[in-house]
Formats: C-alpha cells, sequence, structure tokens
C-alpha cells in the first residue's frame, strides 16, 4: 500500500502492527492486547486524519494509486458479466473511455466511463484517462444502444479532463462534449452518474448529465484542475493548495450548491485501503436511483432531467 504524506501516521501505526502479529505467530509471546491497542489507535488515527482533510487532500485521495478505477467498479457491480463494446463507428476505439453491458443485480445496464492505467505502460494506452473525441462518440453511441433497448445508462466518471492534443481538436473534441451534453439531456432512460475519482472539466460533463449525481466524498468535480488554475492565476503549481479551496471542488461544496444529489460516503480511510466495502455501498447507491427513476414515463424523464440542468446556477435575489 502506497502512503500519501497526511497519511504516514497511519503507515507508522500500520507498520507497528504487521511486527506486533508476526511477534505473535510463534505462540510464545501473548500479543493479543497489543495487537488490540494498535488497531485502537490506528482507527482513531483514520478518524481525526480522515474527519479534517482539506480540499487538496481529497484532491490527491482521489488519485491515489490503489484507488479503484472505473473498470475495478464495473467488474465488482455487474459481478464479472461485463461485455464490453468497443469503437466509434468512425475513428478508432478509444481506450481512455469504455462501455458496454452488464448488470446491477437483476437490472441489465449500459455502464461508461473513463479508465486510466496503473503503471507507465497502462497509462500511456489508457492515455490517463483522457478521452479523445471518438471516444465520446463511442459513449454516445453506447448511450443510444441502451435507450434503443430501454436500459438504464450509469456512467463513471474519473478523469483529469478530454485530451487537450492538436488532433483532438482537429477531429472535434468541443463538438463531441457539446453533442453528448444534448444527446443526453433527451435520452429516454434513466441515466445515474457517479463520479468515483477526478471530475474535470468538460472531460467530466461528456458522460456527466443525469437524472441521479452522485459522488463519493473523497472525488472532486470542477472546471479546472487546482494546479492548472493555479498556473493560469499565478504562474506556477506553488499556489495549488489555495487554488483547490477557492474552486469549492469537494463533495461537500458540490451538495451544497445542488450540482451533485446525493453523496456516498467511502469506508473510513478511504475507497483505496477499503474497495470491497466502497463497492457494495456504490452498488446500493446505484441501485436505489435506478429503482427511483426506471418506471417513470419518458417524457416526464427527460422533461425533468432538462429542469434540473437549467436551474443549475439561478439565482434568486
Amino acid at each position: 500500500m502506497d502512503y500519501l504524506a497526511f497519511e504516514k501516521p497511519i503507515e507508522e501505526l500500520i507498520i507497528k502492527l504487521e511486527k506486533a502479529k508476526e511477534l505473535g505467530t510463534d505462540g510464545s509471546v501473548d500479543v493479543s492486547k497489543t495487537v488490540s491497542d494498535i488497531e485502537s489507535k490506528v482507527e482513531s488515527t483514520r478518524k481525526e486524519i480522515y474527519g479534517s482533510l482539506t480540499s487538496w487532500e481529497k484532491v490527491q485521495l482521489s488519485r491515489h494509486p490503489q484507488r479503484p478505477y472505473t473498470l475495478d467498479y464495473i467488474e465488482a457491480l455487474s459481478g464479472g458479466d461485463f461485455i464490453e463494446l468497443h469503437g466509434d463507428r468512425g475513428v478508432k476505439d478509444d481506450k481512455a473511455m469504455v462501455g458496454g453491458w452488464g448488470t446491477i443485480g437483476k437490472q441489465s445496464v449500459m455502464f461508461i466511463g473513463q479508465q486510466k492505467g496503473r503503471n507507465t505502460k497502462q497509462r500511456q494506452f489508457r492515455n490517463f484517462g483522457m478521452a479523445n473525441p471518438e471516444g465520446y462518440r463511442k459513449a454516445l453511441r453506447l448511450m443510444k444502444m441502451a435507450e434503443k433497448f430501454g436500459k438504464p445508462v450509469v456512467c463513471l466518471i474519473d478523469t483529469p479532463g478530454a485530451f487537450p492534443g492538436l488532433e483532438a481538436e482537429e477531429r472535434g473534441q468541443g463538438e463531441a462534449i457539446a453533442r453528448n451534453i444534448l444527446e443526453m439531456t433527451k435520452l429516454e432512460v434513466p441515466i445515474i452518474v457517479v463520479i468515483i475519482g477526478e471530475g474535470a472539466s468538460g472531460g467530466a460533463l461528456g458522460i456527466g448529465v443525469g437524472d441521479k449525481i452522485l459522488m463519493l466524498n473523497n472525488a472532486w468535480y470542477s472546471v479546472i484542475s487546482p494546479e492548472n488554475c493555479s498556473t493560469i492565476l499565478w504562474g506556477n503549481w506553488d499556489h495549488k493548495e489555495t487554488a483547490a479551496d477557492a474552486l469549492k471542488l469537494t463533495a461537500t461544496n458540490m451538495k451544497g450548491i445542488g450540482l451533485v444529489d446525493e453523496i456516498i460516503k467511502e469506508p473510513l480511510g478511504g475507497a483505496h485501503t477499503f474497495p470491497e466495502e466502497t463497492f457494495k455501498i456504490v452498488k446500493k447507491s446505484i441501485s436505489k436511483a435506478i429503482k427511483e427513476f426506471i418506471d417513470i414515463e419518458k417524457d416526464t424523464l427527460v422533461h425533468n432531467r432538462m429542469e434540473k440542468f437549467s436551474n443549475m446556477g439561478v439565482v434568486n435575489e
């Protein structure tokens, strides 16, 4: 397990705990009380650290190398029956955007989401989770397929942004994202969106229009990353922590201004520490959201979704 700078006190306790357990394996020394004391200390330290995280620390957690990615969630949620679909029928198959059929319980759904990589080779293969226009067009193709068969769409957001390369702009990056936003507002099946890690800029919005927007409490959602915001305002990354606070990008901030509907609370210690527990919590939240919208008439579903997003940012004075 990798530990972030602010998690070091936990790492030290975990090391002590493992040593105590090793000492007690031969049975010559009774270490049960020592183990119990250290476990209690680990729990209290986790409560202290994770109960007072700054905005920047939550950004760091959202990028933790052991944090579950989209395909991890899909495999766990669908029980291994996921069938991935490929290609936008125009340019190529974008590996940064994944999608396909799966089930949650007995309900068939179309999963769509950005996928990052664990090591250098995978990160290059997945383009660091930054989709090209063909990725968003693939996502739209799969949404339309779900609509054709009357199945809900589940979008899992985890991206540092859409790919900003010249070739992406040449192939219509902005148009592809805008088209998805337009078409998602009109889609005649329920759309459940879950922000599981990073939710940056148009890269997130390209699959981020839904009837229910869920967000893990250690994820972030903003028009720009703290580093890029710091670069624009101060000319370097040195003020990224200040930028993170100013951007109001945490789940609590997003819920407060109505941009997300529900915060999914991760187990104490984060999704990277307890992935299996996190999968169960997320599955329960998605299942509940699907049941909430599955029987709503198509016209009402679309109308309510349009009203929901049209009312965002409206201020009464």
